[in-house]
């Protein structure tokens, strides 16, 4: 009962943004918590799954998570890329449903189905053509070269079902239903679990409430963990496709009454879209894969409590990237419907929420630093680097959440080339060359001390962006 009221209550106030009637400040910060809710929370669970993840291999010892902590950055590089060709089209989606044109909403998301299923495609075979020799060209050792390109082999599997996964999830979020990707990106994270700990350990004798049980188990190890990664994202994207397709109010293509017509100018606009964004996260991943390559030759626990450090801070500031989705969705349909005051509002809004958010989490982070990186791995080595570097990091919170929200504004309101260019020239001429500097001196400290001092930046530099652009319109 109580979901069904606050969805009704969404609708109703995304309609006022359609029809031009005004919105107090109550009812703007009412739709942005409604917006952002189910979406933190599917983003902290995907976290969580990752946090699983990793727990379950670091328990396999070192050279297992250094294995996937060298090749993370590339799987996230196809991901990314994906997540580009998908916004494309769903800034598109967003700003015909702001101007009530449902019908050419719905042709673009086929447009962007039949594009983006291709592009992930071309994504899966070039991941095959490049994994043999990746762990190498990264600098992993000949110990863990086998394992990494195993797992990046097999994790390159879900490129195209992620595809079907994010355009369906992305569609539905811009249309305004954060609720159903949101249950669906949380049962992906608990099959993921679940596959995982089937996948990843062999069949072994456990005590489930004083009875000794056998739990089959692969045995496969860390390629277990993309096994289990794979078959999750299956059995997700496929219904979340149907309901997008079949059952959406708004995107159901059942509602098209005249035949569908390709249009190549949808696909232009796409890419006019994507392509500074998918410039981005190529230098932006690109940039992450040479900070591996800084950090590789530290050695296995530098690069084990690396990747484990990651996960743990993504923990921290995934609920930023929850209220970034509720700033795309509000913020593209207020300039699809001409709102410009709209526009602004929520735009400086949904920023300020972003960072009290994420001020309150870095906080957290902080303090618990030691237990989210106990939980990660049981060597003593790993937990104490990984917690110090956690410490160093909790202080860019903030700024990292103006960020990630900001740039989500300017995606909404299409407008991708100087943020990107904003997002490459700090990760480029800032984050690398500081801890390429500092790295050989203070080892993995210096190297999150750069990325501290980085993050505070870019988020300034946002701030200022997003004054002087909003202040023209």
């Amino acid at each position: 009962m109580h979901i069904s009221f606050s969805r009704s209550v969404s609708d109703s106030l995304l309609s006022k943004i359609r029809s031009g009637e005004g919105m107090s400040r109550n009812e703007k910060l009412n739709l942005i918590v409604q917006l952002s809710i189910p979406s933190i929370l599917a983003q902290v669970t995907t976290v969580l799954m990752f946090y699983i993840d990793a727990g379950m291999v670091g328990s396999l010892g070192a050279r297992p998570s250094a294995a996937i902590g060298l090749v993370e950055p590339a799987t996230w590089f196809i991901f990314s890329l994906v997540g580009a060709v998908t916004m494309g089209f769903s800034v598109q989606v967003a700003h015909f449903i702001g101007a009530d044109d449902f019908a050419k909403a719905r042709a673009v998301m086929r447009h962007g189905y039949a594009f983006g299923l291709c592009f992930s495609l071309l994504m899966l075979l070039t991941a095959f053509l490049i994994a043999p020799r990746l762990p190498m060209w990264l600098g992993g050792g000949i110990d863990i070269q086998h394992d990494a390109m195993l797992y990046f082999l097999i994790f390159s599997l879900i490129a195209p079902f992620h595809l079907i996964e994010y355009m369906s999830a992305a569609m539905l979020k811009v249309s305004g239903d954060m609720r159903r990707p949101s249950m669906m990106a949380i049962l992906m994270c608990v099959l993921d679990v679940v596959f995982n700990y089937l996948f990843i350990f062999p069949t072994r004798t456990i005590s489930l409430l004083g009875v000794e049980v056998t739990m089959p188990g692969l045995g496969a190890g860390v390629a277990g963990a993309a096994l289990g990664s794979l078959l999750a994202f299956v059995c997700v994207a496929l219904p979340l496709a149907y309901y997008a397709v079949f059952r959406s109010p708004i995107l159901s293509w059942r509602q098209d009454a005249v035949r569908f017509v390709w249009r190549w100018q949808y696909i232009w606009n796409a890419m006019k879209i994507s392509a500074p964004m998918a410039l981005q996260y190529l230098l932006m991943n690109g940039a992450q894969l040479v900070s591996t390559m800084i950090v590789a030759p530290l050695g296995n626990v530098s690069i084990a409590a690396h990747s484990f450090a990651i996960t743990a801070e993504s923990l921290c500031y995934m609920p930023g990237y929850g209220i970034s989705e509720a700033a795309t969705t509000l913020v593209g349909q207020s300039v699809g419907a001409g709102r410009r005051d709209l526009c602004r509002s929520f735009a400086w809004m949904t920023v300020s929420s972003g960072m009290a958010v994420m001020t309150f989490m870095g906080i957290v982070m902080y303090v618990f630093a030691p237990e989210m990186i106990g939980l990660l791995s049981p060597v003593a080595s790993i937990q104490h680097l990984g917690t110090a570097v956690l410490r160093i990091e909790a202080f860019a919170e903030p700024f990292f959440a103006a960020a990630i929200v900001a740039y989500s504004v300017c995606v909404g309101a299409g407008d991708t080339l100087k943020p990107s260019l904003i997002n490459l020239g700090s990760m480029w001429l800032i984050r690398l060359t500081m801890a390429y500097a500092l790295a050989s001196r203070y080892g993995l400290r210096g190297v999150w001390f750069a990325m501290a001092v980085e993050l505070t930046l870019r988020g300034l530099m946002f701030i200022f962006y997003l004054f002087r652009h909003l202040r023209k319109t």
